[in-house]
This record gives structure tokens, C-alpha cells and sequence, in this order.
């Protein structure tokens, strides 16, 4: 299992259950021909996706279309169950950038047919990630800014106010139904511009001025 690197003390965790919610920028939904969702949609990617962002993006042979699609993570503590919004704070260690990649046309596939999305989000290494930053006050608000640059051209932009739920409100939502662990991540949802992983193209993932990670995307 990969471990999750904490800065500024490089406390090591080891990355669990990755929770992911579609839809969470309106812009997006509406790119992807999909309803504004009046609560979160959620996923899981199991321990098994997650690879240090820095690693090659490796394409797998299975796929003929890979998207990168940006987001911060939440790394959380354990969480009590059916918390409210506004104690969902305090359980968050840490926050990072990570890319959910996606098999879009099976993940497309599986949508017409109703089907489970798992093999289209799960595989190993879909889930690339940065270092995470201890939480801290003012770390993150409204105007943090997600980008994410292929061959030095920014492909995707936005600050996290523009999300239809916060992150404590995605916390709460989730403990509805699951108990979260230690090493938990919360994939927040992607701005619009997903697009495209092509051989050879160069990636920057970063919340602005505060975590990054850069890699190259490889054939298997």
C-alpha cells in the first residue's frame, strides 16, 4: 500500500480507502451531460489506486482513453459516524493534490449500461497523489486554487469556493453511511476540462502555492 507523506513533520501514513465524489463543480456535471446533483455522488477507489504523484502515470493496456481529472484530497483522521458539518474540521489531518484518473470509455460504457463504474476509477495507479500539508488555519478557503498544467498549457483551473459542497459537508454526508479510518483520502470533486492522457505528455498538479507534484506519462 502506498504511505502518505506528511509535511512538515514527514509523518508517514498509510493511504486506505479513497472516497471520491463526481459532479462537485457545476461546470463539470454539465460538460460530462450530467444533473447538478442535490447530494454528493460518491465512489470508492480501493487502497491499491493510490501511487506517489511523482511516479510515472503508466497508461494502462486495458484502456484507449485515459482522463486526468484534478482535485484535492482530503486525508483524514478516524471519524466518528453521523457527525455534523460543522464538526467534520477537526478530523482532517492534512490536505493534498491528486489526480482521478479515469477509463473513459469504459467508465462511458458502463453509464449507458447502468453498470458499476469500479474498473473505469479503480485500477491500480489511478489514483496519483502529492505530499499532503498539515491542516492548519487559513490553509484553505474559498479562493484556494486547483491547476493543472499538460506540456505547459493549463488544462484545468478553480477555486474550491466554486464547489457545490464543502469539504466538511462531504465528510458528514459520507459518515452517513461509512466509518472512516485513518489514512482515509476524500477526493473532492474536478473542475471542468477533463480531458486526455496521451504518451510522453508532462503533468503539473498543484493547489497553488501550496502542494504540487509534476510526472510524465508513460505507455505500460
Amino acid at each position: 500500500m502506498a504511505v502518505i507523506t506528511v509535511e512538515p513533520e514527514n509523518e508517514h501514513i498509510t493511504a486506505r480507502t479513497v472516497y471520491c465524489v463526481g459532479r462537485n463543480y457545476a461546470d463539470h456535471a454539465r460538460e460530462m451531460g450530467a444533473e447538478v446533483p442535490s447530494e454528493p455522488v460518491v465512489f470508492i477507489k480501493p487502497a491499491t489506486a493510490v501511487i506517489n504523484g511523482e511516479a510515472p502515470i503508466v497508461l494502462p493496456t486495458f484502456s484507449n482513453d485515459i482522463h486526468y481529472e484534478i482535485e484535492l484530497v482530503a486525508l483524514v483522521d478516524e471519524v466518528p459516524k453521523n457527525i455534523s458539518i460543522e464538526a467534520a474540521d477537526r478530523y482532517i489531518i492534512a490536505y493534498g493534490v491528486g489526480l482521478d484518473l479515469t477509463a473513459r470509455d469504459i467508465h462511458s460504457v458502463a453509464k449507458k449500461k447502468g453498470l458499476p463504474w469500479a474498473t473505469a476509477k479503480g485500477f491500480d495507479g489511478a489514483a496519483p497523489v502529492s505530499r499532503f500539508k498539515k491542516k492548519e488555519s487559513g490553509l484553505i478557503n474559498t479562493t484556494t486554487t486547483l491547476r493543472l498544467t499538460i506540456n505547459n498549457q493549463v488544462r484545468q483551473q478553480d477555486c474550491i469556493g466554486n464547489m457545490i459542497f464543502s469539504i466538511p459537508a462531504i465528510i458528514a454526508h459520507l459518515t452517513k453511511y461509512f466509518s472512516l479510518r485513518r489514512g482515509d483520502l476524500i477526493f473532492t470533486g474536478t473542475p471542468e476540462g477533463v480531458g486526455q492522457l496521451q504518451p510522453g505528455d508532462s503533468v503539473k498538479a498543484e493547489i497553488v502555492n501550496i502542494v504540487s507534484f509534476s510526472t510524465r506519462v508513460q505507455k505500460l
